[in-house]
């Protein structure tokens, strides 16, 4: 499989975008960049392989890609914050 530089660009544009956005909705805050970016490509994943078995299909296009990997992304922090360890923190709460 090749990639080329635009594919990747759009990979890593629509990761930090969807958790970008599921930080927001989750927690009220971003991760990071970098934070931003793992939440929103293991979101991307979980989407492409959740959303299909449930009989969702959003279409195609950068705007589907990006609810695509935001509904995953905040599936993963769902299923992360009911399994207890991961620990989070909120702005300001200390």
């Amino acid at each position: 499989m090749h990639l080329s530089n635009e594919s990747l660009l759009v990979i890593l544009f629509v990761g930090i975008i969807a958790g970008w956005l599921a930080g927001r909705v989750m927690e009220g805050g971003g991760f990071g960049l970098i934070g931003d970016l793992i939440v929103g490509l293991l979101g991307a994943f979980i989407g492409s392989w959740l959303l299909p078995r449930l009989g969702i299909h959003l279409g195609v296009g950068l705007v589907s890609a990006i609810l695509n990997a935001f509904i995953g992304a905040v599936v993963l922090l769902l299923v992360l914050r009911l399994l207890g360890g991961w620990r989070y923190r909120r702005r300001g709460a200390w």
